[in-house]
């Protein structure tokens, strides 16, 4: 393949807790449903909110400061490298900024950003946060409290339109860290032109059709990224 020639070929990558998992953020599907030791539906969904919203941030406090303690992995980087070679669209259902802090530069956040928080009553007001901690007292410019600005379990994914328009002139996908079991994330796969290219880059067996143009690479993100480079881009 020779991607310098003409104009950029658009490669989509969708990410899952995989990728993150190399710079040692932990994955509640780790752990058959625990979180860090939670369940998440005590700590991921609305009624969890209602019911304890000390808890809820207090816990994603948590997150966040090891989020920012993380350092992104030799998969973030080289997706960002790989802008030099492609028109690259991220797609990612993970909630930390690593991608951003690698160096990519068209992220599509499906389930949120951890970093950010949102009003608790209009889902359209969101607000950077300082550091690492998100506290109760803080409010958005209506008066009610912030909460995390992440998409959780019961609610929908304001981003699934976006996601699906970038799917929808991909000339690769590369699929890399997720089992494809969380919907309606693992519907995108549907949305890409029947003649891409599409990688698969987990250790595991993800749960994708397969089609005469699928490559599968059961490694971790970052020693599989390599080779599909290698093989693919040189």
């Amino acid at each position: 393949m020779d991607v310098y020639s003409g104009m950029k070929k658009k490669l989509v990558a969708l990410t899952g807790a995989g990728i993150s998992a190399e710079s040692g953020l932990k994955t509640f599907r780790d752990n058959d449903g625990l979180w860090e030791g939670y369940n998440v539906y005590d700590v991921a969904t609305p009624e969890a909110w209602q019911r304890d919203p000390e808890m809820v941030q207090a816990f994603y406090n948590m997150r966040r400061k090891e989020v920012l303690n993380a350092q992104p992995n030799n998969a973030h980087l080289l997706l960002a490298k790989l802008e030099h070679h492609f028109n690259i669209c991220i797609i990612t259902q993970n909630i930390d900024n690593l991608h951003e802090r690698a160096g990519s530069t068209n992220i599509i956040h499906l389930h949120g950003e951890i970093t950010k928080a949102q009003s608790s009553i209009n889902p359209h007001l969101i607000y950077p946060i300082q550091g690492a901690e998100l506290h109760l007292n803080e409010k958005c410019e209506l008066g009610a409290p912030l909460r995390p600005f992440v998409v959780w379990f019961g609610e929908a994914v304001p981003k699934m339109a976006e996601a699906e328009l970038a799917m929808q002139d991909a000339d690769y996908l590369l699929i890399i860290g997720t089992s494809l079991q969380v919907y309606p994330a693992a519907s995108l796969v549907h949305a890409v032109p029947a003649d891409a290219q599409i990688a698969v880059i987990d250790p595991g067996s993800p749960a994708i059709q397969n089609r005469y143009n699928t490559t599968v690479i059961r490694q971790k993100a970052t020693i599989g990224l390599q080779q599909w480079i290698a093989e693919n881009v040189g």
